[in-house]
Formats: C-alpha cells, sequence, structure tokens
C-alpha cells in the first residue's frame, strides 16, 4: 500500500524565493498547456497531445524571450505540471462517461497566483536525502526539514506545498508494507452526531470538541481587523496572514484529535462499521457550521486507511438504512422520529432506546450483515463493497504520485519519531 508522510519544512530567504520562482513557473505551464486545449476545443480542433504541449510550451518556449526563466526551474517540475493537468482531464473525461466513482469531477481551471494553496511534485531525479537530514531539491538546495518519523522505505515522489498561513510542507510518497495488529476480540458500530461526536454500540460516547466554537472569539475579532484594511495593502495582506494562520491552527487540532480517537478505535476492534452519512447535503443545511466543524468525512476516511493498514475490517452501512427507526432489541420499525427526541420506547416490546446508542448497535448489526454477503472493506477484501478490486493508494491529495518509482535512498538514518504520516490528509 501507499502511504503519504509529511513533514514541515522551513526554507531560508533564498530558498524562498527559488520556491515561488518554481510555483510561478509550474503554474504558467499549466495555464498555457490549458488554454491551448481550450482554444482548439472551442475552434473544432482535435485533442492537443501532451507530447506536442510539451515541445511547445516547455521545450521553445525556454527559448523565448518571453518565457526564458522557465529555464530558472527544474525541468522535472514543469514536466510534472503538465501531467497533473493530463491527470485533471483524465479524471473530467471519466467523470463524464461513468468510468470514475465518487462526486463528478469538473474540467481543468486556470491558476492563479492569489489561490490559498500553491505546490509542485517532483519525482526521484530532482530530489534527494543526504545523510545530514535535510531534503535537497533540484535548483532550490537543501531544505531544513522538522523530520517527526521516519520514512519507512524509499519515496517515490515529492509534493511540496506552501498552504493559506505561509507555511511550507514536504509530502513524500512512501510504497509500505500493511502493519497488522494482534487479532481484537470486539467489533463495534459507530453513530456520528452533533450533541456527541460518536456513539458506539457498547454505550461509550465521544464528546465533540468544537474546535472552532472554541476559536469563534478570536477568529471573529482578526476577521473584523481584516475587514477594516484597505484592499491592496500591505496592512491588509498581514492581517490576512494572520486569520488564515488561526483557521489552520483549528483544523490542525481538529485532524489530530480526528488522528487520536480514529487510531484508539481501529486498535480496540477488529471490525468498524459507521453510517454512510450525506454530508455534502447536510452542510447545506442549517446545521452546516456545526457538521462542518465535526469534520465527519475526514474522521471516516481515516478510519478507513487505518483498517486496511492495520488488517481491521471497515464497513459503510447504506445511509437508507433506518438506525433511527428500527428497535435494536426486537427489530420492530417504529417509524421516524424529529431530531428533538433522543429518547423513545419500542411499541412492541417495551424496551426503552437512548436514540444514538440505539442507531449504533443497528449500525453494528447491519455491518455484520455486509460483512456476511462479503461486501466488508478488508486488506484483502474489496475496496468499494464489492464494486472494484484496486490497491489501496495514497490519496492524490496534490495531484498524485508514479505508481512506479525509481529507487532512492531512504530516509535518514537518525530521524525522530514524532508527528503524523499523510494519507488523506496528516494521518498516524
Amino acid at each position: 500500500m501507499q502511504l503519504r508522510y509529511n513533514y514541515r519544512a522551513y526554507p531560508n530567504a533564498t530558498q524562498h524565493r527559488a520556491l515561488a520562482n518554481a510555483f510561478g513557473c509550474a503554474r504558467v505551464v499549466w495555464n498555457d498547456c490549458l488554454r491551448d486545449r481550450k482554444e482548439a476545443h472551442a475552434a473544432g480542433l482535435p485533442y492537443v497531445k501532451s507530447a506536442e504541449l510539451s515541445r511547445l510550451r516547455i521545450t521553445q518556449a525556454k527559448r523565448t524571450a518571453e518565457r526564458a526563466w522557465l529555464a530558472d526551474v527544474s525541468a522535472v517540475v514543469l514536466q510534472q505540471s503538465l501531467r497533473d493537468l493530463d491527470t485533471a482531464y483524465k479524471n473530467f473525461f471519466d467523470s463524464l462517461k461513468g468510468k470514475r466513482q465518487g462526486r463528478k469531477a469538473g474540467p481543468p481551471r486556470y491558476k492563479s497566483k492569489k489561490d490559498t494553496r500553491q505546490s509542485i511534485r517532483l519525482n526521484t531525479n530532482a530530489f534527494s536525502l543526504p545523510a545530514g537530514g535535510t531534503v535537497y531539491v533540484a535548483k532550490v538546495g537543501n531544505l531544513n526539514v522538522t523530520w517527526s518519523r521516519r520514512l519507512p522505505a524509499a519515496p517515490t515522489s515529492l509534493t511540496i506545498t506552501k498552504d493559506s498561513s505561509g507555511r511550507y510542507f514536504l509530502s513524500f510518497v512512501v510504497d509500505t508494507e500493511p502493519d497488522i495488529l494482534p487479532q481484537a476480540e470486539t467489533d463495534t458500530g459507530l453513530d456520528l452526531g452533533l450533541s456527541a461526536f460518536a456513539v458506539l454500540s457498547d454505550g461509550s460516547k465521544i464528546d465533540s470538541p468544537r474546535f472552532p466554537r472554541r476559536a469563534e472569539k478570536k477568529l471573529k475579532r482578526l476577521q473584523r481587523a481584516l475587514s477594516r484594511k484597505a484592499k491592496g495593502s500591505k496592512n491588509r495582506a498581514k492581517a490576512r496572514i494572520k486569520v488564515a494562520r488561526q483557521h489552520a491552527k483549528v483544523a490542525d487540532r481538529r485532524r489530530d484529535w480526528h488522528h487520536k480517537a480514529s487510531t484508539q478505535i481501529i486498535r480496540d476492534n477488529q471490525a468498524v462499521y459507521v453510517e454512510d452519512l450525506a454530508v455534502s447535503g447536510l452542510g447545506r443545511t442549517r446545521l452546516a457550521k456545526s457538521v462542518h466543524d465535526a469534520g465527519w468525512s475526514a474522521f471516516v476516511g481515516m478510519l478507513q486507511y487505518k483498517a486496511v493498514k492495520h488488517g481491521r475490517t471497515f464497513a459503510k452501512v447504506n445511509r437508507a438504512f433506518p438506525s433511527s427507526q428500527v428497535c435494536s432489541a426486537c427489530g420492530f420499525r417504529d417509524g421516524p422520529k424529529p431530531l428533538h427526541i433522543r429518547k423513545w420506547t419500542c411499541h412492541e416490546c417495551g424496551t426503552m432506546h437512548d436514540r444514538d446508542h440505539n442507531a449504533a448497535r443497528n449500525v453494528l448489526f447491519e455491518g455484520r450483515r455486509i460483512v456476511a454477503a462479503g461486501r466488508a472493506e478488508t486488506l484483502n477484501a474489496l475496496w468499494s463493497a464489492g464494486e472494484t478490486r484496486t490497491k489501496v493508494p495514497a490519496q492524490r491529495v496534490e495531484a498524485g504520485s508514479p505508481r512506479k518509482g525509481q529507487t532512492t535512498q531512504a530516509g535518514s538514518p537518525g530521524l525522530q519519531a514524532r508527528e503524523h504520516v499523510k494519507w488523506m490528509g496528516l494521518v498516524r
């Protein structure tokens, strides 16, 4: 399986300028190639091949006065930007044809230097891991990195990212073997909610930390200060960075808490079952703020990949399953109930139920039925409940990684373990 390891980088002033130049050149190649394909489509011409775009917008463009500065960055950065554009088009076409699962992918869009996130992607020809604990990047230099844990194997690609708060991250994709945990005796069903973040089928509850609510006062103050600054001024840019940093702190705290909770659940249970919630739909209701605060999708994604990594069973229960309507004691369907009813009594057997605990028990029973039917997601089972048979990849957040990486020197031998692995965001 592939894992993505994420580390914080601290470039110096010269490296700041070199990375900014690399981000800009990659963006220009993307936009130039995208413009050529859009114009060809509008004129009714055939789809412009990647080889032609590479020749025109990279090789020949370096020889012109208008694009001579493209030679200041590594050629790998420019070629990978073109490959990322090809990947974006492929995802778009596969969505149109129904070959791509999940949400529909739109056509590629132009990039801007004002985007909140800038990134470049490198293969093993353009970076290396020297013995001193730094990371060498072609035409950038040796970057100082906070090595929070050792890389388990030689990385196959590197993505350098700058977020909206000005932080730099290095994301390595590594091919590694699953870390199978000892067999556990229990399985559990989870009912995700807002009053309590999750209720387990054994009756235990995980309280919601509500990180944005706790930081709301400071966020409001920073947002008001930002709104008073003149547009285009340096003071407004400084105030925007302060707001972005505060939002980044909230996101980091939530992500860290998600990792700790999901890891504990995976370690304690041999099988984990959750309900497949329509989070995007709930995010358009009056509960949108609380729904986005909870971060259910990220949490379920962590459970999903950690179950595969550690040899656990994971299954999603269909969102149409009436987990809140069925009595978990006798199986009688008592009908829908409004959200303000937190406890109810079964009309058939007279059992008194806590709404969330009853739903978690029903999710557990339904999950066991799914496993018995052979549709669970385990290490050697199916990736999406019986529809496809694909290996577990590192999430292609930065636009992807090559499947067949060249061998490089593995992580520095003296690295200390303290931080996160990245598969879908930062992961443990």
